[in-house]
């Protein structure tokens, strides 16, 4: 279970989250969704913490951190944090001197100290599962945006996180493409995997997550069921969104 309660973050004189509250269920897929600056990716980072919350209460498993103006949390605690996420980002972010197998096996060796071995055996293992079984020696240059990003999903499971995050995973891919990348996170949230997920992708979003929270000027307007907030929602701000983003818009 991931709780946020009453999280706030300001860059400046801009407010980007204004006392957020969201709860993620464990074992099932959260999508946020909303208008470009309405604050989702910055919620997600402020989740494994690669931006600091000015305020409120981070809960991730058995950990909790209260923030508070001006005061930094504890290392320690940061990374108690940290190790409990994966991070799947928009632009991919691989090491383009290393292959699609020493990328995903980087953060083993370096961070957790697994020996070559047994890290190599790690990422076969997670490449062949989505799907790349036969790109494990291929550079990045040489693979598509799909292969790409499916290798960066491997990359963030191979420490076994309790939940992947995951910031527009296909935005940066064509429609093709990003149907690779759907597939892949749909066979994870099939398994159990507790994501969360910023997206712009409505295809995403309906496939794969249960829930989903609207946000709008960095305030949450509506959270529900993904078939609830798509086909009927309550707010009429989110009915005006879903209608832009499917075409249905008067």
């Amino acid at each position: 279970m991931i709780q946020l309660q009453e999280i706030r973050k300001r860059f400046g004189d801009h407010e980007v989250l204004r006392s957020v509250s969201v709860d993620i269920p464990e074992g099932q897929v959260t999508a946020l969704i909303g208008p470009s600056g309405s604050g989702k990716s910055t919620l997600l980072r402020c989740v494994n913490l690669l931006e600091t919350p000015d305020s409120g209460t981070l809960t991730l498993g058995s950990e909790t951190l209260t923030f508070v103006p001006g005061r930094h949390p504890e290392r320690a605690a940061v990374q108690r944090i940290r190790q409990q996420t994966g991070m799947v980002f928009q632009n991919f972010q691989l090491f383009p001197h290393q292959s699609a197998v020493q990328n995903v096996m980087e953060g083993l060796v370096t961070v957790k100290h697994w020996d070559k071995a047994r890290a190599h055996a790690r990422a076969c293992e997670l490449l062949d599962k989505v799907g790349l079984k036969e790109k494990i020696d291929a550079w990045p240059a040489s693979l598509s945006g799909g292969q790409q990003q499916r290798v960066a999903i491997a990359r963030a499971l191979a420490p076994e996180p309790a939940v992947l995050l995951c910031d527009e995973p296909t935005s940066a891919l064509d429609p093709g493409l990003a149907a690779e990348v759907v597939a892949v996170l749909r066979a994870l949230a099939s398994e159990g995997m507790t994501m969360l997920m910023a997206t712009h992708d409505l295809r995403l979003a309906a496939q794969v997550a249960r829930q989903t929270v609207f946000l709008l000027d960095g305030a949450v307007v509506e959270t529900g069921s993904s078939q609830t907030l798509f086909n009927a929602p309550h707010d009429a701000r989110t009915r005006r969104f879903v209608a832009t983003l499917t075409g249905t818009a008067t």
